[in-house]
C-alpha cells in the first residue's frame, strides 16, 4: 500500500520540495511525514489519508484498486471528461 500511495503522490505532485509542502497543505502532517509517505516507507492514516483522497485523484484511484475497485476509476474518469467538454462548450460559446 505504501508504493501505491507513493506512485500515485508523485505522479500528481511530483518529487520536489514543493510537492512535500503540497501534501503537508492538503493534510497538516510534518514534512518529514510527508517525506516518508513519498518514499513508500510509511502509509498514511486516518485523517491523512481521507484528506489526500479528497485532493488527489490519484491517490484515491490507487486506493480503489488496492480495494479491488479499480472499476470505479472508470466513473472517475467519465467525470473528469464530462467537466473538461463543459469546459470546452463554455469556451465555444465565449468566442
Amino acid at each position: 500500500m505504501a508504493l501505491l500511495i507513493s506512485r500515485a503522490l508523485l505522479a500528481e505532485l511530483g518529487a520536489s520540495h514543493r510537492a512535500t509542502k503540497t501534501a503537508m497543505g492538503w493534510t497538516g502532517a510534518s514534512e518529514r511525514t510527508v517525506k516518508h509517505w513519498l518514499a513508500a516507507t510509511h502509509v498514511p492514516q486516518g485523517n491523512h489519508l481521507v484528506s489526500l483522497v479528497r485532493h488527489s485523484d490519484q491517490v484515491l484511484g490507487a486506493i480503489l484498486v488496492a480495494a479491488g475497485r479499480g472499476d470505479l476509476r472508470i466513473s472517475l474518469e467519465l467525470n473528469l471528461v464530462r467537466v473538461k467538454l463543459l469546459e470546452l462548450a463554455a469556451l465555444l460559446e465565449r468566442a
